[in-house]
């Protein structure tokens, strides 16, 4: 019992174990975000209330259709339906009616109506487009952050590592009486700052892990964590890109330009739907109506009645605008001061969409420039920090030179991981101005 006991309760364990270390790769905080982020949920309730104001629209082609019917009781001097006279009794009485209309024209106001709402879910499609990149981009951000806050903080437990070796080697020459008591006091000093700047890097990564998950909508804080894969600088060719080049991608594709031409479109419709009350309206309808009475002088049948007593009445109604108090022309000059509005903004957007490409390329080609510079320092230092050692392993140099030499390549570590993520994400920012989808960004 004990042999199949045992397995058993290791198999439990470690599956209880994988459940609560789920490690988040890039790709499902991006893909979990998409799904779950509030800004994102409600630019998808924004484009199905346009589907409504489409249906409101197609509904204005078809003819309405109207039944009303009534039933009463009579006392004293009153109309018979029936007969159309004054009878001074008690009866009961009932009717029914069906009614059709249909706008024949109206100045084109439902043909404009259907085209603007076909614009209105196009701009609210390129609204949505335009909040899953921006959410993509800000989790994309947020999660290499964490992954520098950890490399960061592996920089520094590696070199605690070599700090400690030291320290023991020291006191160990320190009591052979080779090396002075105050080599070993730096030593130690050393080793104190470095574990409190491992203290520091350790909270550092467990804020960057709570902001992660609270962008995430991820409550359980405590087990959440991200994968530790290595993000290498992925470039397609984007950053030798001349920047007129990316500028027209950036303005045929960013949903930015896309929501004001569609704004500026909408517009338009506003001012003719507005113009279309100036024209006549000519609509046709369609009634039919019956009634009954209990009083009845012949005393026929309810269904008889309704047939006797039905009619039927038909024609066409023209409406012509005289004078409305100058609200139709009020309303077409609102309207055309709104176009001229969105077509500024239009113009804004084109202008602001191409500084913000200039600045992002500006950014990308700095921030390759200080991480190759950074790798350039990092190497220098780690040569001078293998001379410092080699020297201090010997006894010529003291502590003090070693710790300084050793802080300054640990510096140059930290300084070559913050420029590597740092190109990484700008150069992410580059491509999605170019027109790579947010989700097929390579890290």
């Amino acid at each position: 019992m004990k042999k199949i006991a045992i397995p058993f309760l290791f198999l439990i364990l470690s599956i209880s174990l994988s459940a609560q270390e789920k490690l988040w790769t890039l790709q499902e905080c991006v893909t979990h975000a998409l799904e779950n982020n509030i800004s994102v949920k409600q630019s998808q309730l924004d484009l199905e209330l346009t589907d409504a104001d489409k249906l409101d629209a197609i509904g204005n082609f078809l003819p309405s259709i109207n039944a009303n019917a009534s039933a009463s009781k009579n006392t004293g001097l009153s109309l018979n339906p029936t007969n159309n006279r004054l009878e001074s009794t008690t009866f009961g009485s009932a009717s029914g009616a069906i009614n059709v209309g249909y706008t024949l024209f109206d100045g084109l106001q439902n043909v404009r109506q259907l085209q603007r709402a076909k614009l209105s879910e196009l701009a609210a499609q390129y609204r949505l487009d335009k909040m899953k990149d921006d959410i993509a981009l800000l989790v994309a951000n947020s999660y290499l952050q964490v992954l520098l806050n950890k490399a960061n903080l592996e920089v520094s437990k590696s070199q605690n590592i070599v700090t400690l070796q030291q320290l023991d080697r020291t006191n160990n020459l320190v009591d052979a009486g080779v090396l002075p008591r105050g080599d070993l006091l730096e030593i130690k000093a050393t080793d104190a700052g470095e574990k409190q700047r491992i203290a520091v890097a350790e909270n550092t990564v467990k804020i960057s892990l709570i902001n992660l998950a609270q962008l995430l909508l991820v409550k359980d804080y405590s087990s959440f964590d991200i994968a530790d894969e290595e993000y290498k600088i992925v470039d397609d060719g984007i950053a030798d890109k001349d920047v007129n080049e990316i500028i027209n991608s950036a303005k045929e594709t960013r949903s930015e330009v896309k929501i004001a031409l569609k704004n500026v479109e909408l517009a338009e419709k506003d001012v003719q739907i507005s113009q279309g009350n100036f024209y006549p309206t000519l609509s046709a309808f369609f009634g039919y109506n019956t009634r009954y009475a209990d009083n009845d002088p012949l005393d026929r049948a309810f269904t008889e009645q309704l047939y006797l007593n039905d009619g039927i009445g038909y024609g066409l109604q023209l409406n012509v605008p005289i004078f409305n108090g100058f609200s139709v022309r009020s309303n077409v000059k609102r309207n055309k001061v709104n176009l001229k509005n969105t077509e500024y903004q239009l113009e804004q957007a084109e202008l602001d969409l191409e500084s913000n490409v200039y600045q992002a390329y500006v950014d990308a080609n700095g921030a390759l420039k200080a991480y190759e510079a950074a790798t350039v320092a990092l190497e220098s230092q780690e040569l001078a920090y293998q001379y410092a050692k080699d020297r201090y392993d010997v006894g010529l140099t003291n502590a003090f030179d070693f710790s300084q030499s050793k802080l300054r390549f640990d510096n140059a570590k930290i300084e070559e991981n913050r420029t590597k993520f740092e190109y990484i994400f700008k150069l992410k920012v580059l491509e999605l101005y170019f027109g790579v989808p947010a989700s097929e960004l390579k890290f």
